[in-house]
């Protein structure tokens, strides 16, 4: 940030004067020389200046160049009117740090002064606990730092206020030289006889002891673990950071959504200490991870962009600014990675992404219409309708692949023990509703005869913040719509299904009240609800942080069969990534193949399994090299420019051949089945019922603008009784796909809802 340098005198003529005094002098009487130097440059390093947490900062001050021959004044800085200027130790060149701590909860004023202008930055400071702009906290929330375990085995311990607060604990653990375990280091002043010695991308080659650091922060339970030899280096800052890290860091995210609610979080969702995450630690990476960035604790993309922010800035306060930050997930941690990215734009330079979602909202939609498809089948089917053309209406490979979806609504449903008839899945079980962590006590959960007061367990509820909640009821407004939409329209116009079967479908299919319960009528969202889930990133737009860094997405977890990880999720991801920059995704690379499943949780297969591990280290680093490539970039072109530019050659779309020697195949990645290219004959692709009924690819629209039924939209003859028994079922009009949907918007960068009054988006305790 610069400051206002409103008090620039004339320095030139300044120079003038001083370079001149040697021979004639300068002021009133020619013997003094009054300089007067250009205001310094403060620069926030830690956060942005409206979000900064837990009442410290680290701050950059920049001094103005002095003529040679000119003597420096003193670098005065005041914050709130204290005199902090001490605080200030010299970095590189002109610059001046400091870990700013004191400030005041709420507004701050710093000011820095070099012999001249003064320069102003004003701070607004929010407590460790949160919240800064996701809104009033949720209740009841469930403390678990007694249960958290860290890594010499022994407990976080109990929580110490009703913001589940834990002191911060600091351990060490050293890889073994022998067979590779990691051990507790015993005493942070020895090594070991036994640690390993291993060398990081910078080329530096220190012993493999990693310092991990556990606390609280924003109620969630967060780790950070870099490599660090504490027998031999001071504690580490800003200013001293440790001599083993490559000065990259990575955001890690966790899996899930269903339960995601009410708990802080017993554990992470991925350890910061096994898999590929101490494969980055080996190399020189620093890792960083919070509970509620794991969505089976904590399903809600804005609180986890909130609880990124504090993480991130915590990091950089304690060991230094990263020359890069890039998020890693899969599957819930891919949606989180994308939405976090794309509504927090700067928070992450590069996403590195598998099995993918757009957002946890696309699964809830594409869901409940699998849902009610279902439903239709198996209790309303006055049609005669097969289930093998059901399958084609869904959009779904086969049957099995369509009831595991639908079996997924089970997270927007409060209401417990519902029975519903869909087919049991050998891998998932049978439909699940009101799905509770365990640690949430039986007498805070939502029962409409015996608790209707009680929490709700929905992916909706624990966003309420956004969708807001509705008065009369008390529970939060719902997005989901299917006003309009004609199920199985593809399926009529390529004759798989008649007219009749397919006004009988659209006239039974139904919708949903808000408690999951089906109901005759369709659903219509809340248009508020609708418009904030764009606003908020609920609903991903792709067009804000994402159209300007790399984004490699991979699908060696692949799966058509069952188990709701499907393609078309990748391909809508892009579809918003087009629509969103102008038709332009050169900063978006899909590699696709690899296990099911079936094979990642039962006996893989010989050849899937040796696709995964070729996609795994390939595409990781294709992706690192780009990102040094373009954060290397010094030109002055844009950002978007830089990431394209330095893309490189082998970061392109493709596949891998299914074998135990598989074979890269660079090929544009399209969604269709098997006869669309080398790729899709062998990880061909299906959709969804939305897609089949019109909707488009990117699934990107919630609630659909109407037009009237005309016959001459489809490519099947139908009578003037058809229509007429279509405008019955429709009586308001079909969907429109080639409309934007209503109340569709682009997303509001750190969109507030409260208690920032920065882009303040919606505030649901005013009415």
């Amino acid at each position: 940030m610069r400051p206002d340098k409103s008090r620039k005198t004339m320095l030139s003529a300044t120079w003038a004067c001083v370079l001149a005094a040697p021979l004639m002098g300068c002021g009133n009487g020619g013997d003094d020389v009054v300089v007067i130097y250009d205001a310094p440059t403060i620069n926030l390093l830690s956060s942005k200046a409206e979000y900064v947490s837990g009442g410290d900062a680290l701050v950059d001050i920049a001094l103005p160049t002095l003529p040679a021959g000119a003597t420096a004044p003193a670098l005065v800085v005041t914050l709130n009117g204290a005199d902090v200027s001490a605080t200030f130790k010299a970095d590189t060149g002109t610059h001046r740090k400091a870990v700013l701590g004191g400030l005041a909860a709420g507004a701050n004023t710093l000011v820095a002064t070099y012999g001249g202008p003064s320069a102003t930055m004003k701070l607004t400071n929010y407590a460790l606990t949160g919240p800064m702009l996701s809104g009033p906290q949720l209740s009841p929330f469930i403390c678990q730092t007694q249960d958290f375990v860290l890594p010499d085995g022994s407990k976080l311990g109990a929580a110490t206020d009703a913001n589940c607060s834990a002191p911060t604990k600091v351990q060490y653990v050293y890889r073994a030289a022998a067979g590779g375990a990691l051990k507790p280091l015993p005493d942070p002043k020895v090594l070991p006889a036994d640690v390993a010695t291993i060398t990081t991308t910078a080329g530096v080659s220190v012993p493999f002891v990693v310092r991990v650091e556990t606390g609280t922060m924003n109620r969630g339970i967060y780790q950070n673990a870099i490599l660090f030899d504490p027998t031999k280096e001071g504690t580490p800052t800003p200013l001293t950071p440790p001599k083993g890290w490559n000065k990259r860091l990575i955001a890690v995210h966790g899996t899930g959504c269903a339960g995601g609610w009410y708990v802080q979080g017993s554990a992470l969702g991925v350890s910061v200490l096994t898999g590929d995450n101490l494969t980055r630690l080996s190399e020189g990476y620093a890792v960083f991870n919070n509970s509620l960035n794991h969505p089976t604790n904590s399903c809600n993309a804005t609180l986890a962009g909130e609880t990124t922010m504090m993480g991130k800035e915590h990091f950089i306060k304690t060991y230094g600014v990263p020359s890069y930050t890039v998020s890693v997930g899969t599957s819930g941690g891919a949606y989180t990675s994308l939405q976090v990215a794309d509504a927090f734009p700067g928070l992450f330079d590069g996403v590195y992404i598998n099995a993918t979602f757009p957002d946890a909202m696309s699964i809830a939609v594409s869901g409940l219409d699998a849902k009610l498809l279902s439903n239709y089948l198996l209790k309303n089917n006055g049609a005669s309708l097969t289930e093998a053309q059901m399958v084609t209406v869904s959009g779904n490979k086969n049957a099995r692949a369509w009831y595991d979806l639908a079996i997924q609504s089970g997270r927007t449903d409060p209401v417990p023990n519902r029975v519903d008839p869909i087919p049991a899945s050998p891998l998932l079980g049978g439909y699940k509703s009101a799905i509770w962590n365990a640690a949430v006590p039986v007498s805070l959960r939502y029962d409409p005869l015996s608790n209707p007061k009680g929490a709700r367990p929905t992916v909706f509820d624990v966003a309420k913040n956004i969708y807001g909640v509705d008065a009369a009821t008390g529970f939060a407004r719902r997005p989901y719509d299917n006003v309009g939409v004609q199920y199985g329209l593809a399926a009529l116009n390529s004759g798989a299904i008649t007219p009749a079967q397919f006004i009988d479908l659209n006239r039974k299919v139904g919708g949903y009240d808000q408690d999951g319960n089906y109901t005759a009528a369709r659903a219509a969202g809340d248009e508020g609800a609708i418009k904030r889930a764009y606003q908020s990133g609920l609903q991903l737009g792709a067009g804000t942080g994402l159209s300007s860094i790399p984004i490699f997405d991979t699908s060696n977890y692949y799966d058509e069969d069952n188990y709701y990880h499907y393609q078309w999720f990748h391909f809508a991801v892009r579809e918003r990534l087009a629509k969103s920059n102008g038709g332009d995704t050169r900063n978006h690379v899909m590699w696709r193949g690899g296990l099911s499943f079936t094979e990642l949780f039962g006996v893989p297969g010989a050849d899937s399994l040796a696709v995964s591990q070729a996609s795994n280290g390939k595409s990781w680093s294709a992706f690192v090299r780009w990102m040094d490539a373009y954060k290397a970039d010094a030109s002055s072109a844009s950002q978007r420019d830089k990431v394209i530019a330095n893309k490189p050659a082998d970061a392109v779309d493709g596949c891998f051949t299914k074998s135990t020697a598989p074979q890269f195949i660079a090929e544009k990645q399209t969604l269709g089945t098997q006869n669309s290219g080398q790729c899709n004959a062998i990880w061909p692709s299906w959709t969804a019922a939305r897609i089949e009924a019109g909707g488009p690819v990117a699934a990107d629209i919630l609630k659909c603008q109407l037009k009237p039924v005309a016959l001459a939209d489809y490519k099947v003859a139908l009578t003037d009784a058809d229509k007429k028994a279509l405008e019955a079922v429709f009586p308001s009009g079909v969907c429109d796909w080639s409309k934007p949907g209503v109340s569709q918007v682009a997303t509001v960068p750190y969109a507030s809802f409260g208690p920032s009054a920065v882009s303040l988006t919606f505030d649901v305790t005013k009415p």
